[in-house]
């Protein structure tokens, strides 16, 4: 059961000169979820998720965040919310305890920021200059600072860029715990697997505006139609023996590597099937499921831009 909209957003748009940023985006997010606006870089996340921090005056349209006005309520907001920018910066010798302790101190009601450290794999590093952080670290120290001020709504631009799988994953847990808590959140990604896994409902953004919205399951249950039998052979396969099967959509060779596509559960039988009839030797046969990507590629119809 959805709890209630604590961000409401109708018809919101911005232009940069000639540029549309976001072009008419309409949204709602629930308390208590995670929510996710994925897309290549440049389709108008990072724009739109600054129109609701209060950091970018939308052209047109309707922001309410908590029930406030970012523009107009900004005072009385942002205590409340937890912000992560794409791009921040520090002193250079500032150092990981001291940044912590500065921001909680510009809070009535801080946390206890000793698990943040803890709990993001910096407490190693907290006397550590800002300077000499890696650039996964940095990011890390930015979402704890983010946290610091126990925000009912934790907004996350990008939050992974940069981190390698353990750093990426230690995130994924964190987020998860902010939304166990009884947090929102709401987050950009254009990482595919990291919507996938953590989100309760997504939208998908391209040139500014929403062309799909629902839980990622749904998402691909909508549109990822097609599933995959991956597979070894000698050069040479004659693809024809599997072109003509009723669960195939189409095959492609890479190399030793074949792809089958097609649809159904009787796909890898048929495949299989096939290719014993025809005495064809295979190796490392695996088959693949739908995912967030495929559904991005089923409605704009090319990869994901880096």
């Amino acid at each position: 059961m959805q709890g209630k909209p604590i961000v409401e957003v109708e018809q919101l748009r911005k232009r940069y000169g000639s540029v549309t940023a976001v072009d008419g985006i309409s949204l709602e997010v629930y308390e208590g979820e995670i929510f996710g606006m994925v897309g290549p870089n440049g389709a108008g996340k990072t724009t739109t998720i600054e129109c609701l921090e209060g950091l970018r005056r939308a052209d047109s349209g309707e922001i309410r965040v908590l029930g406030c006005d970012p523009q107009r309520d900004g005072y009385a907001l942002r205590p409340r919310i937890g912000v992560q920018l794409q791009e921040s910066m520090l002193q250079d010798r500032l150092r990981v305890w001291e940044a912590l302790h500065l921001f909680a101190g510009l809070y009535a009601n801080p946390v206890d920021w000793e698990p943040l450290l803890a709990g993001l794999g910096l407490a190693e590093s907290r006397n550590v200059a800002f300077a000499k952080l890696s650039g996964g670290q940095k990011q890390r120290l930015f979402v704890a600072l983010a946290l610091v001020n126990d925000p009912e709504l934790v907004f996350l631009d990008e939050l992974t860029t940069g981190l390698d799988p353990q750093g990426r994953h230690a995130i994924w847990d964190l987020v998860r715990d902010v939304r166990d808590r009884g947090k929102t959140v709401l987050l950009t990604t254009h990482f595919m697997e990291e919507a996938e896994r953590l989100c309760d409902r997504v939208a998908i953004v391209e040139h500014g505006r929403i062309v799909a919205l629902d839980s990622p399951e749904n998402l691909i249950r909508e549109f990822g139609t097609e599933s995959r039998v991956v597979f070894r052979a000698a050069p040479g396969l004659d693809l024809g023996v599997l072109e003509g099967l009723s669960a195939v959509a189409r095959t492609e060779s890479i190399g030793d590597r074949v792809i089958v596509h097609g649809h159904g559960d009787e796909l890898v039988v048929q495949v299989v099937n096939a290719l014993s009839a025809s005495g064809t030797p295979i190796r490392d046969l695996r088959t693949e499921q739908p995912n967030l990507e495929d559904v991005f590629l089923a409605l704009t119809g090319r990869a994901m831009r880096e």
